[in-house]
């Protein structure tokens, strides 16, 4: 017996009609009648037998009915739990961010996400790029939110956004125009490290100018940097997000020649996503980019 012969045995077992199993399966009744005469052709002998008050299963079909009814009930729980994984119940999605994303976009984006699919749990890791990457090839993580630079080919990367570093400077810099790297370095320029997505930009365009911090020290974690220019350590160069964070304690400023820095996904090239991954990275998404326009009005206000 085909599947469609088993639900129409069981429509007709529960009514009782050829009508009343139409109506359950919401099919015609002529379409019911032929897949029962098709069933009982294919078996080689008959289900029901048709009597006034209705169909009455023949001694045949009370054999298979134990059988039918078990497989019935089977096929009952598979289509529920498929409308749980369509609507994502009990499942979990394990997602990474760089650190300058945690509080400034994984925030706002996982409250607005619970709001939409409370059933799913969600797990997030807040590092720096290269573990995320490593826990993604380990299949630790769904996928990530970083910032862009080149990754292993087993990794997809899907660009988001794109903007330039913001210069941070004391709020009670005299400083009102765009600054140089020159006069940032001059400044002591708070280093970012040479081996970081953004360090790697800021540390190829000093080279170009052959230009030198006076201090020593580099830092790992963006927001150390802006925390340390708050402390009177000396200026930074940071992200759009990092720098808004800060925009009512520091001065944020363009710098004269541009940083550019890119905002990617990244999750593992030959690992189908679930519809709850899927449906929290539109998410993501779209708060990045709702985030960035707010932070760039703030960021241009005071230049204006």
């Amino acid at each position: 017996m085909r599947l469609r012969h088993i639900e129409v045995f069981q429509a007709i077992v529960q009514t009782g009609t050829i009508s009343g199993a139409a109506r359950l399966l919401n099919v015609s009744q002529p379409n019911v009648s032929r897949v029962l005469n098709h069933a009982e052709q294919q078996l080689g002998f008959t289900l029901f037998e048709r009597r006034a008050q209705g169909m009455v299963a023949t001694a045949e079909g009370r054999r298979l009915l134990p059988e039918i009814d078990e497989l019935y009930h089977r096929l009952q729980a598979i289509n529920l739990l498929a409308e749980q994984l369509r609507r994502g119940e009990g499942q979990t999605v394990r997602v990474g961010a760089a650190h300058a994303f945690g509080q400034m976009v994984l925030a706002p984006a996982l409250v607005a996400y619970q709001q939409q699919a409370v059933a799913v749990n969600v797990e997030l890791v807040t590092e720096h790029f290269g573990t995320l990457c490593r826990s993604l090839l380990d299949n630790q993580l769904d996928f990530a939110l970083v910032f862009g630079q080149q990754v292993d080919a087993d990794l997809l990367a899907e660009p988001l956004f794109q903007s330039s570093m913001v210069a941070l400077l004391p709020a009670d810099s005299p400083q009102q125009a765009p600054v140089t790297l020159e006069w940032l370095c001059a400044n002591n320029l708070l280093m970012m490290q040479n081996q970081d997505p953004l360090g790697r930009v800021l540390h190829r365009a000093l080279r170009d100018k052959q230009l030198h911090s006076a201090l020593s020290l580099s830092i790992k974690t963006y927001s150390v940097i802006a925390d340390m220019v708050l402390a009177g350590g000396g200026v930074g160069v940071v992200d759009l997000f990092t720098a808004c964070r800060y925009a009512d304690k520091l001065k944020l400023l363009p710098i004269a020649q541009p940083l550019p820095f890119e905002v990617m996904l990244i999750s593992r090239r030959d690992q189908p996503q679930s519809q709850s991954t899927l449906h929290l990275k539109q998410v993501i998404r779209s708060k990045l980019w709702e985030i960035a326009r707010q932070c760039e009005i703030q960021f241009m206000a005071p230049l204006i």
